[in-house]
């Protein structure tokens, strides 16, 4: 007798529909288990291999678990908000919601096929707007609150406001973008516009200044992995880095807290080795180098102030802001020059291409602990968004830096005895220090407590921990994704009324981004709101 897969299929999928088998009621008298795979993007090509292969594995442990008396919560939804919706609206001149609403359909034609026992009343789309009033709402919460390190938790803004109008911003343990001091005096004396500039500094959900990857023929920017060799992975247009302002949510002041957390929770050593990694914290200091030809210091952060002595070249991201303060007129258009052939770059490229690339800024840093002059380099080896965008750069025992120095016949001081530099750096940590002045005997490890207590002793800068891990860029210049509920008044932020979300989207007449290079949404002829 053959096995008739096909109508044996058929029978029981439309047995567990008729009788919604995969339903799921809350039972108090049942433990609860939560299976979330996550959401597809619903392109037009369908399902491909990579999503049952994931949505099988499970699938089968949520059956497991009902089998075993757990009430099994095993929704599905869609990841419906992205760029090549619009891409493709931009071609055929149909909606984004026309055409994600046809892949959806199509979507849950293939999953239904295989069988799959979602709760299919959970059902999400990220592009209805019963589910992003939720996103929405969350995002005024968000702008609407800043992050304590001694509750270790996210407070109302309103509660700092309160201090600054006491005490100013002093003794404040919070998170910010930049440390800022001020009086209570001068937070009451400044006007309204003052006092919300002010308090982006703090907000978890903040606007801000941010480098990132900028198509202008999509008219948007794109993440990392949109981003193939200096050019969009959809359409192979030219991409660049750009200082854009961008909506990012304060996702570094947690790094602690998440770091905490791993040693709660049962995952494998190895996976939570990865995600410390990810999270990347760093003890060290930020020293202050002051330039020498301006009236203007370079703050740099190093894990080993202990190799003070060994720097013999600083390096500059060539986003960093203080490019344009040290270039001298006679090196401006070299670096102008090399500044435009890296905008193209990602940082993921760059962190992984270890080709030698750089251009001298024609300024000088002086070392603080001997004054030795330090000719100050740009390369994009360096990142503006870790740390303050500078390095002091010790070649002697750093690999980058080692490989730096030696491609411009830079100077190397070995700063362990017995350290052999002539064909590569010496990057164990361990050993005793030479040519360092006061820290000479030491052991490394004395060295850099006895580093740190001598930058603190005599103000040349400050003990720090600092953490890879960077705040989240959650803006959205294109069309087809979920409005921010905000509207401006005199060039400033505000979230709308809790009663008036969710903001859904304007109609416009085309999908491409206006004349003026705005994005799409700019085409919209009548998108305001009343603050009441």
């Amino acid at each position: 007798m053959d096995y008739n897969f096909r109508e044996i299929e058929q029978k029981w999928q439309a047995c567990w529909k008729e009788n919604k088998t995969y339903k799921v009621e809350i039972d108090e008298n049942k433990p609860k288990y939560y299976v979330l795979d996550m959401f597809p993007y619903p392109s037009g090509a369908g399902l491909h291999v990579g999503h049952p292969l994931g949505y099988i594995a499970s699938d089968i442990y949520a059956r497991y678990k009902r089998l075993k008396g757990f009430n099994v919560l095993h929704p599905m939804g869609y990841d419906a908000y992205g760029l090549p919706a619009e891409q493709y609206a931009i071609q055929t001149g149909q909606h984004p919601a026309v055409t994600t609403e046809q892949n959806i359909k199509r979507y849950r034609e293939q999953l239904d096929k295989i069988g799959f026992s979602f709760d299919w009343e959970r059902e999400v789309r990220t592009c209805d707007p019963e589910f992003y009033t939720w996103t929405q709402w969350a995002f005024c919460l968000m702008f609407h609150s800043y992050y304590c390190y001694d509750a270790k938790q996210a407070r109302p803004i309103n509660e700092i406001i309160e201090c600054f109008e006491i005490q100013g911003n002093k003794n404040l343990n919070i998170a910010q973008t930049e440390e800022l001091h001020f009086t209570a005096d001068e937070w009451k004396s400044w006007d309204e516009r003052k006092q919300q500039e002010t308090l982006m500094n703090y907000r978890i959900a903040y606007l801000a200044d941010m480098s990132v990857n900028w198509c202008p023929a999509l008219g948007t920017v794109l993440a990392n992995d949109e981003v193939s060799e200096g050019v969009s992975v959809r359409g192979g247009h030219p991409v660049e880095q750009r200082k854009m302002k961008q909506w990012s949510l304060r996702v570094s002041a947690y790094a602690q807290r998440l770091l905490d957390g791993l040693d709660t929770i049962d995952w494998t050593d190895s996976l939570k080795e990865t995600q410390r990694n990810w999270i990347g914290r760093s003890e060290g200091a930020e020293l202050n180098f002051k330039i020498s030809n301006i009236n203007s210091q370079l703050t740099v952060f190093t894990t080993r102030a202990d190799t003070i002595y060994g720097v013999t070249f600083m390096v500059l991201a060539p986003e960093s802001e203080y490019v344009p303060l040290i270039v001298t007129p006679e090196q401006k258009a070299e670096v102008d020059a090399y500044i435009e052939s890296v905008k193209r770059r990602t940082e993921r490229e760059r962190i992984a291409d270890r080709k030698v690339t750089g251009v001298f800024s024609g300024s000088y840093a002086i070392n603080p602990v001997n004054g030795a002059e330090i000719p100050i380099w740009i390369s994009d080896y360096v990142l503006a968004g870790y740390g303050t965008g500078a390095i002091m750069a010790v070649p002697a025992h750093d690999s980058r830096d080692y490989a730096f120095a030696r491609y411009f016949d830079l100077p190397v001081i070995p700063l362990i005895e017995d350290a052999d530099v002539s064909e590569k750096s010496f990057d164990a940590k361990d050993g005793i220090m030479t040519n360092s002045g006061f820290l000479n005997g030491l052991t490394v490890k004395e060295a850099i407590e006895k580093a740190k207590e001598y930058i603190e002793e005599n103000g040349l800068g400050k003990v720090k921990v600092n953490y890879r891990l960077r705040d989240a860029i959650f803006s959205r210049q294109r069309y087809w994704g979920e409005p921010f509920p905000i509207y401006y008044k005199d060039g400033m932020p505000y979230t709308v009324a809790p009663e008036d979300l969710p903001i859904e989207l304007p109609e416009v007449d085309k999908f491409l981004p206006t004349e003026t290079g705005e994005p799409p949404l700019g085409r919209a002829k009548d998108w305001s709101y009343d603050a009441k």
